[in-house]
């Protein structure tokens, strides 16, 4: 099948980009571009571009030739100390990327974002839930509100049209991104398990009991691709996740059962701290179990992993919003959860089960 369709993927690499570079390039009528900021070979029809998109004259140059893209997929995302410091960097990075190519693309179609659920303040402690597209922003800054009002004024008057997907927790396949919950669990049961140890909840024991969702990179990668083609979601956000709800406190017993592991009362810890002095042993877990020679600062971001497991409100958006304009797709979130990990295995990235 000839290719009608050209996407410039931002953030390729990334848990998102990556599983939305599959599956565009297994549908046959897509050439898939990947922007990155390290060099990266063409594989399977796909080609990558290297950019620094926070500079501007990088972005330009490496991104000139691409006349033919019709969409434009962004996934990138840079990380900042504060929330007010994450707006500059996150929404000029978005409009190199427009700068780029809007005038050089006439066929330029549609501009995608992936935002989240910090767009409703679920980063910020308690709020209102289920989450629903309209709902009203919180306090600022967000860079999300930043990101999605360069998109909405520029889109004024323009051929293109835009959309946002609001994921949470997205779980993929990816080594040595910033967020990426499985990779922490898989090394916290697999260092854990090394010790002797049962496989503890380390995190709050509110975030252990409330409601919590998640969402599978090739679900999202599926909606994405959705929201880009369907005319009726032109200018339109839409939460997408599995489309169910778990409370960890059921969950995690099976994750430990996967691992050959008992559960203990849940014990919360600092987990930069606690891993602080466990490259040596991480090290020789990889040279024990041949896995694939991973550094420990890769493996896992437990810093990320410190919040993901803080959170002692409930997390809960509605996608009815999405099932309304068409998209159905669902998955079962404990399954899936066990689903990456078994995969996590077979990559060499933890021990095999």
């Amino acid at each position: 099948m000839a290719a009608t369709k050209t996407a410039l993927i931002a953030g390729a690499t990334g848990v998102a980009g990556r599983a939305l570079v599959a599956y565009l390039a297994s549908l046959g009528d897509w050439e898939v571009i990947g922007v990155a900021r390290r060099p990266l070979a063409p594989a399977g029809g796909i080609r990558y571009v290297q950019a620094d998109l926070s500079d501007p004259g990088s972005a330009s140059q490496a991104l000139s030739s691409l006349a033919a893209v019709t969409h434009i997929f962004y996934c990138a995302y840079t990380p900042a100390a504060t929330w007010a410091e994450q707006c500059r960097p996150n929404t000029e990075m978005l409009r190199n990327v427009v700068d780029a190519i809007e005038p050089i693309a006439p066929g330029l179609r549609h501009i995608c974002l992936l935002q989240g659920t910090k767009y409703y303040g679920s980063h910020l402690g308690p709020f209102k839930t289920p989450a629903y597209e309209d709902d009203p922003r919180h306090f600022p800054p967000n860079f999300y509100y930043n990101q999605q009002d360069f998109l909405a004024r520029r889109q004024a008057g323009s051929r293109w049209t835009y959309s946002c997907a609001r994921p949470h927790t997205i779980c993929g396949y990816a080594v040595g991104t910033s967020l990426n919950l499985l990779s922490a669990i898989g090394v916290y049961a697999t260092i854990s398990r090394e010790l002797g140890l049962p496989l503890r909840w380390p995190g709050r024991p509110g975030a252990f009991r409330s409601i919590y969702q998640v969402t599978d990179a090739s679900l999202l990668a599926r909606a994405i691709a959705w929201m880009a083609t369907e005319p009726a979601c032109a200018n339109q956000a839409f939460n997408i996740t599995n489309g169910d709800f778990f409370r960890f406190e059921h969950v995690w017993p099976r994750i430990a059962r996967h691992f050959g592991m008992e559960t203990a009362a849940p014990q919360q810890i600092d987990l930069v701290q606690f891993m602080a002095d466990k490259e040596p042993l991480w090290d020789a877990i990889v040279a024990r179990y041949e896995l694939a020679p991973t550094a420990f600062r890769d493996a896992a971001n437990w810093s990320y992993a410190n919040y993901a497991f803080s959170c002692d409100w409930d997390i809960m958006s509605s996608t009815i919003k999405a099932r309304q304009y068409g998209f159905h797709d669902c998955m079962d979130s404990p399954g899936m959860l066990i689903q990456h990990l078994v995969r996590l295995g077979d990559e060499r990235l933890i021990p095999a089960i």
